[in-house]
């Protein structure tokens, strides 16, 4: 079944279903920020659920991009990029509020800075370094871990804390290993095969 003309990627559509999302997401960002910068259980929900409006679009836009065909340039390099905003800023944001360590965060930063360095080397090398199951599930535990600590606070008889600390270490696990498999798949496509041209 042929596609529909306004679900096609020819002239690079920016008005898609799937942009909006990411759009949307990114809006979600200064939300989150400005309830961060307030203590209180009601400021830690109201950023909890503006930070999981934004988790649940990022699993939208892919859904319907790939639904409709509706993939575009401007797409594939905003989707990335509000994951990367969205998760940095946050982390910095609980810093102050004692809701993570420091360590964690420069680790997790460093790593994204490093692979998207990596990425942006290989292409000017005319190679594509593509993105690895692993990293999706490193944003996911990411972004499951910053939801709890958004919370903070116990509900339903759980300590959202200790839970979002929890599964920030397993987050920086998934986050370091596939840091370094695109270390691995850089030297191997880039210095491996003599692409490099310096």
């Amino acid at each position: 079944m042929k596609p529909r003309p306004e679900h096609t990627v020819t002239g690079q559509k920016v008005s898609n279903l799937p942009n909006i999302l990411t759009f949307l997401r990114i809006g979600c960002i200064p939300l989150v920020l400005i309830f961060l910068a307030w203590e209180g259980r009601l400021w830690s929900f109201l950023a909890a659920s503006a930070f999981g409006l934004a988790f649940i679009t990022d699993f939208l836009d892919g859904f319907f991009a790939r639904r409709y065909g509706a993939v575009t340039d401007l797409g594939k390099f905003l989707d990335p990029l509000a994951d990367k905003i969205l998760v940095i800023t946050t982390m910095i944001m609980l810093i102050p509020l004692e809701r993570i360590p420091v360590w964690m965060v420069v680790l997790i930063v460093t790593r994204e800075i490093a692979v998207t360095g990596l990425r942006a080397i290989a292409a000017s090398e005319g190679v594509v370094i593509q993105a690895e199951p692993l990293g999706k599930l490193k944003t996911i535990l990411q972004s499951v871990s910053l939801l709890a600590l958004c919370l903070h606070y116990p509900y339903f008889g759980l300590n959202f804390h200790k839970l979002g600390i929890i599964i920030l270490w397993g987050a920086l696990g998934f986050t370091l290993w596939s840091g370094f498999n695109y270390f691995r798949h850089f030297s191997r496509e880039v210095f491996g095969k003599g692409n490099f041209k310096g």
